[in-house]
């Protein structure tokens, strides 16, 4: 009987296998190249996987379909290195990216550095790097526990860059670099209903110059003022840039629920948040379309109903009600979501083709 279930398992497994394998070429078929198209790229200074994969793709974003890699190995970003050759051809009738190296250099699997400098990451750093590690997003408790602001070494109420603090809670284990924190927006749905999460404000940095029950700390960064009773979080540890686009693994249709600057509209570049997270099967790397929606349109073409008799009084009235007409939501633009709470995620906008704004929808591209 062990004998049975285990051939069934086998089975099971090739056939899932077979599954998965069939789903990455009907991805890997459906990607479109430009025209023309160059068959080969050697590997600059300062490029990203995102946009080497431009100089091939219509869609850039689609370059983890073709390349000859599963998503763990394209997430490494000790793979590509200047000098590289990224390689376009066909194989199968497919199109697939793969990489051709100079003889002279070493497998990347045998460098000990941990971050090498020269690695090609996928995406640029610069635009995400203040929201890898902040703000953060809680439940309504927030930041209760954390450790706290309590006095500053003068009897002034704020607080800015090189002052002295003295705060509560803090764990030496945990490191002598904090984050500082002030509550801000709560996040709830476009159309209203339950709390999805509290915006946690980044407010600068400080550094631990004593522990004791009443740690000593000094402000090296600050934003905007310190004030008594902000709260403070250990910094996380350092954080590699690598990422490997796709799309969605189930239908996500969101909404845009907030902008990271004071503005009624973002373009190219800004980071947003979304109302969706990993409970609606967001992770990081997903790639989703944005839809803004088109005002109902008047119906130019002559009625084909009857008239409408108005209210009775002295003279009858005979009117057509407006008619309109539904025009689709319009696609305007692409974005990257980069990290993910339970029901809200922040992502950057890719590129756009109309101004997106707090209400768009976001949809698997």
């Amino acid at each position: 009987m062990r004998q049975k279930f285990s051939i069934a398992n086998w089975m099971l497994a090739i056939a899932a296998a077979m599954l998965v394998l069939g789903a990455a070429c009907a991805r890997a078929a459906d990607v479109q190249v430009k025209d023309p198209v160059p068959d080969r790229y050697t590997v600059q200074k300062g490029d990203t996987l995102w946009g080497i994969a431009g100089k091939f793709l219509k869609d850039p974003w689609r370059w983890p379909d073709i390349w000859r890699m599963n998503r763990e190995q394209i997430k490494n970003p000790h793979l590509i290195y200047p000098g590289d050759v990224v390689v376009l051809d066909k194989a199968d009738g497919q199109w697939r990216l793969s990489l051709e190296r100079p003889a002279t250099r070493l497998s990347p699997s045998v460098r000990v550095t941990p971050l090498d400098p020269e690695a090609i990451p996928s995406i640029p750093a610069g635009d995400l790097e203040p929201f890898l590690s902040r703000p953060i997003i809680t439940g309504p408790e927030g930041l209760d526990r954390a450790a706290q602001v309590i006095a500053g070494r003068d009897m002034r109420v704020v607080r800015g860059e090189g002052d002295v603090v003295y705060a509560i809670g803090t764990d030496a284990t945990a490191g002598d670099l904090w984050y500082i924190y002030r509550q801000g927006r709560d996040f709830r749905p476009i159309d209203g209903g339950e709390l999805l999460g509290v915006e946690q404000r980044y407010l600068g940095s400080a550094k631990v110059e004593r522990f004791a029950d009443v740690s000593t700390l000094r402000i090296l960064t600050a934003s905007e003022e310190i004030l008594v009773g902000d709260r403070l979080v250990p910094a996380p540890r350092g954080q590699l840039l690598s990422y490997a686009p796709h799309a969605p693994d189930r239908p996500i249709d969101g909404r845009i629920i907030a902008l990271n600057r004071d503005a009624t509209e973002a373009g190219r570049g800004w980071i947003v948040t979304l109302d969706k997270g990993t409970k609606d099967g967001l992770d990081v790397s997903a790639v989703l379309a944005i839809y803004r929606v088109v005002s109902p349109i008047t119906d130019p073409r002559p009625p084909t109903e009857a008239d409408q008799i108005g209210p009775v009084s002295e003279t009858t009235r005979f009117f057509q009600p407006d008619r309109w007409l539904k025009v689709p939501d319009e696609r305007s633009g692409l974005l990257f979501v980069f990290r993910v709470f339970d029901r809200v995620s922040y992502a950057i906008l890719l590129n756009t083709t109309d101004p997106v704004h707090v209400g768009d929808y976001v949809r698997n591209p």
